[in-house]
């Protein structure tokens, strides 16, 4: 019986000091904390959208990796997990997708950018076409 509860307590030792390794730190951003981030930080900025969205017009210096392509996840592992990430799509609801994805894959640092390319217009900020 000793030896259960010290197994016991050895099993709960081990598991209650392990810290996720997945532990990252999301924020959803406005189009202005965006606009000072991408000049104060080494960031990755991804467009979410289609290609032909990404046609339309995108944010300046955005890679495009399509949410929805079957390349999607290979595409997502060439970015370094270690450097800032900033998603994007055209309201809000892909990235939100895109970025448990990247909390799954051990992001440290994700931005969500709140209300997509659509607020980013609203507001007055630069497109790239």
């Amino acid at each position: 019986m000793k030896k259960l509860i010290v197994l016991a307590f050895v099993i709960i030792g081990f598991t209650s000091c392990k810290q996720e390794q997945t532990d990252a730190e999301v924020r959803i951003i406005s189009a202005e904390e965006m606009q000072e981030l991408t000049t104060l930080e080494d960031v990755q900025l991804v467009d979410v959208r289609s290609e032909d969205e990404y046609r339309l017009g995108y944010i300046q210096n955005a890679q495009n990796i399509d949410y929805n392509s079957p390349n999607f996840d290979d595409e997502i592992d060439q970015l370094d997990k270690s450097k800032p990430v900033i998603v994007y799509c055209q309201k809000g609801g892909r990235s939100a997708k895109c970025v448990k994805k990247l909390k799954e894959k051990g992001f440290v640092k994700i931005y969500d950018l709140d209300g997509g390319l659509a607020k980013w217009k609203f507001k007055g900020f630069e497109i790239n076409y």
